[in-house]
C-alpha cells in the first residue's frame, strides 16, 4: 500500500535542505539542470578550480578504458566521461540523461570535438534506465547519484544492466576527512559558490541546492554499503583531495 492509502500522506525526500514530495524531486531536479546546462562546464571549472578534470581523469585511469567494451554513463548529458572514455580507446559509449537540455550540449559538443561514432545519446531516468539486461560492460555516474531520488534503485539498475564481470563506477562529492580542510570547504561552498553561481549562470539558486544536495549525500562507508547491497563484489572506494570527491568501484557477479 502507498503511504496515502495508508493515511500517512505522500512519500517524501529532500531536495537540498527542503523536504519535498517524492514525485516532485525529478522535476525540481530538472529544473536546475535546464537552467545552467548551457554554462554547466564552465561552472564545474570556476567551481573546482579545474580540479574536476583531475578528478575525472583519475576516474577513467581506475576505469581502464578497452576497445571491446561497451560503456553506459549515466548523468554525463555533456559527455566529459564519454569523450574521456573514447580519447582513451574505449569501444562505444551510451550516455544516458535525464536532461533534454545537457544532452544537446553534450551532442553539441561531441561535435565541435569531431567526437560522434560510437557515442549515442539517450533521454533516460536512473532509476529505470531505458537499457536492456546484462547489456553493458562499464557502468559509470559521476556528480549525478546525489541527484536522484532514491540512490538504491540507481544503484540496482546498474546491477541490472551490467553484463556479469562488468564494473560499476562512480564519481561523487562524498565527506571531507580532512579537519582543516572540511571548516574551509563548508565555508568557500555555503559563502562563495552560490555567489559565483548567480553571477555567471543568474541562478544562485540552482548552486545553493547543489551545495546542499552534497551534504545530504552519504559518507563514503554508506554508499559502499549500498553498492554491496545491490550485490555487487570487491567494492572498492578511493577519496579525491581529502574527500571531496570520492570513486567507488564493484563487480557485478
Amino acid at each position: 500500500m502507498t503511504n496515502e492509502e495508508l493515511g500517512q500522506g505522500p512519500a517524501t525526500t529532500h531536495f537540498g535542505f527542503k523536504t519535498v514530495r517524492e514525485d516532485e524531486k525529478v522535476s525540481l531536479v530538472r529544473g536546475v539542470f535546464d537552467s545552467v546546462a548551457g554554462k554547466y562546464d564552465l561552472m564545474n571549472d570556476l567551481m573546482s578550480v579545474g580540479v574536476h578534470r583531475l578528478w575525472k581523469a583519475n576516474f577513467l585511469d581506475w576505469l581502464r578504458p578497452q576497445a571491446n567494451q561497451t560503456l553506459l554513463d549515466v548523468g554525463g548529458g555533456t559527455g566529459d566521461i564519454a569523450f574521456g572514455w573514447k580519447k582513451r580507446g574505449g569501444g562505444p559509449a551510451i550516455v544516458c540523461d535525464i536532461n533534454k537540455e545537457m544532452l544537446s550540449v553534450g551532442r553539441d559538443r561531441a561535435v565541435d570535438r569531431n567526437v560522434t561514432s560510437q557515442i549515442n545519446w539517450v533521454c533516460g531516468n536512473a532509476e529505470t534506465l531505458p537499457i536492456p539486461d546484462g547489456s553493458v560492460d562499464r557502468y559509470t555516474i559521476a556528480f549525478c547519484l546525489r541527484n536522484v531520488t532514491h540512490w538504491d534503485r540507481a544503484i540496482a539498475e546498474a546491477y541490472r544492466v551490467l553484463k556479469p564481470g562488468g564494473r560499476f563506477m562512480c564519481l561523487e562529492f562524498s565527506k571531507v576527512v580532512v579537519p582543516g580542510l572540511r571548516e574551509f570547504y563548508d565555508m568557500y561552498s555555503f559563502k562563495v559558490l552560490p555567489k559565483v553561481g548567480g553571477m555567471v549562470t543568474g541562478n544562485a539558486e540552482a548552486y545553493q541546492y547543489l551545495v546542499e544536495s552534497i551534504r545530504k549525500f552519504p559518507s563514503q562507508d554508506e554508499m559502499a554499503q549500498m553498492v554491496r547491497a545491490a550485490g555487487f563484489a570487491r567494492v572498492e572506494v578511493r577519496n579525491l583531495s581529502g574527500g571531496i570527491a570520492a570513486i567507488h568501484s564493484g563487480w557485478r557477479i
